[in-house]
């Protein structure tokens, strides 16, 4: 197996855990509160038999759901043949503090089968994928209004069909049913953006970091993404997304990282390009736009740039590689990139690590939309588009008409325009994920003792549940 992608199966929980007790120090709520945030309320472990081929095989998955201190509980399903219990209660941990952390009205929680979805037909994935859905319902771990699963590693827009149509047979007549499931194909109640929100989002948390020239200066580097050096780990939607928008946002890809090998160019890759090039080939490796290879995916970290970008699983920056990461800021694309060792030691050299639980939250935040979506049974801009761009109209009319100005058909066209449902999924996004940022650095800049972002953001977090449990009336 490749460095790259082993995955420590037993400290993730334990990880998330210490960085929750290291943040809790600088809060104020009685430990037995504390302890009510860390705690996952429900694990639910669960196996069940398909046919394939013509024999049977047991498939093992889990459902955790964090914490209720809101309803629903939200977060994705992971399939892959290294999931187990401990990962799947970190990783719906993090969701708790993530929605928390961008203001999102959900619960935590994760879902895990442990597959391979490279060894399994179309069928047979629909078959699992269903069979898991019966067992939530069984259960009532799935609902609108109950816990919402979403894509993860692993899964996509179809396995989230699958799910919503499975639900909905079982609960026909459920007016708000699609709402069970985010994630799901735009034909099936999905929303526009939701694929590349993920990725969006960490170009837009990069962007805001290394735009404040007070956090730059120190690390040696200018305030913009202007001719910064870029290396992403994962060519999967997550860090295929994030490249693109950082590119767009002016950045320089100069290292890709997959499970099969890296590429690096200090000049720049072209990562469509590359992407292009594995769907002729099946590999990154052999790409001519690249003047170093390297078959083993984690030398591919440690070459020089400014940022790197982790977007595939857990564990990757480690006590064991830390001392050879050259990038200054670490944007955790994926879910606990970095264990608390290597994240201590990144710190004291003076980096700066944007946390996955604010890094990667733009998958949630477009999530909460669809939902919201689903909800009122009425796509974002329907009710109001062409009612703005007639009030456009008829302002940019009378402005002509008073000036004696004409405007050119392509600024016409701009200024009158109303929004679509995807431009005002994307504001909303971009919105969201711009304030959280600066509130988290302000919680880190008013107290000089919080030492990271990470940090600052578990305060953050911890504060707005332990609030949120009070107001329930469940703390005193």
């Amino acid at each position: 197996m490749n460095n790259s992608l082993v995955v420590d199966d037993t400290h993730f929980f334990a990880d998330v855990c210490q960085f929750f007790d290291h943040a809790a120090q600088f809060t104020k709520h009685p430990q037995g509160l504390l302890d009510q945030i860390k705690t996952c309320n429900s694990v639910y472990r669960f196996q069940f038999p398909i046919r394939k081929g013509n024999s049977f095989e047991v498939i093992h998955a889990w459902r955790v759901e964090h914490s209720h201190h809101m309803s629903p509980t939200k977060g994705g399903i992971r399939y892959s043949d290294m999931v187990n219990e401990d990962e799947v209660m970190a990783l719906a941990a993090l969701m708790t503090y993530k929605c928390a952390i961008v203001n999102v009205p959900f619960g935590g929680a994760k879902g895990g089968i442990k597959i391979n979805p490279k060894n399994y037909t179309v069928a047979e994935l629909e078959t699992i994928t269903r069979r898991y859905t019966v067992e939530l319902i069984k259960k009532n771990f799935i609902g609108p209004g109950i816990d919402v699963p979403a894509p993860d590693y692993g899964s996509g827009e179809r396995e989230m069909s699958w799910i919503a149509d499975t639900y909905y047979t079982m609960n026909p007549g459920q007016l708000d049913a699609m709402g069970c499931v985010t994630g799901k194909p735009i034909a099936l109640h999905g929303i526009a953006g939701r694929r590349e929100a993920t990725g969006r989002g960490v170009a837009i948390a990069v962007r805001e970091c290394v735009s404040v020239a007070e956090d730059m200066k120190p690390l040696g580097l200018t305030a913009g993404l202007e001719g910064k050096k870029v290396i992403v780990q994962g060519l999967g939607n997550v860090g295929y997304h994030s490249a693109k928008y950082l590119t767009e946002y002016g950045a320089t890809v100069v290292g890709l990282c997959e499970y099969d090998g890296a590429l690096y160019n200090p000049d720049g890759l072209d990562f469509e390009a590359v992407m292009n090039h594995r769907k002729q080939t099946g590999s990154i490796l052999g790409f001519n736009g690249a003047t170093q290879e390297f078959k083993n995916p984690a030398e591919g970290l440690e070459q020089e740039c400014d940022i790197l970008v982790p977007a595939a699983l857990e564990n990757q920056v480690t006590e064991a590689n830390i001392g050879r990461i050259k990038a200054k800021v670490i944007a955790e694309g994926a879910n606990g990139p970095t264990s608390p060792q290597a994240a201590a030691a990144f710190l004291e050299r003076g980096g700066i690590i944007i946390p996955d639980m604010y890094c990667n939250a733009g998958g949630v935040t477009v999530s909460y939309f669809e939902w919201l979506k689903n909800l009122s049974h009425v796509a974002f801009g329907r009710m109001d588009k062409r009612y703005e761009e007639n009030a456009n109209l008829n302002l940019v009319n009378t402005l002509e008409a008073m000036t004696g100005a004409t405007l050119g058909a392509a600024e016409r066209k701009m200024i009158i325009k109303g929004a679509s449902e995807l431009e005002l999924v994307n504001s909303g996004l971009e919105d969201t994920m711009i304030r959280s940022y600066h509130e988290i650095r302000e919680i880190k800049m008013q107290n000089p003792k919080i030492d990271s972002l990470r940090t600052a953001a578990f305060v953050g977090s911890i504060d707005k549940v332990a609030v949120s449990y009070m107001n329930m009336g469940i703390w005193p």
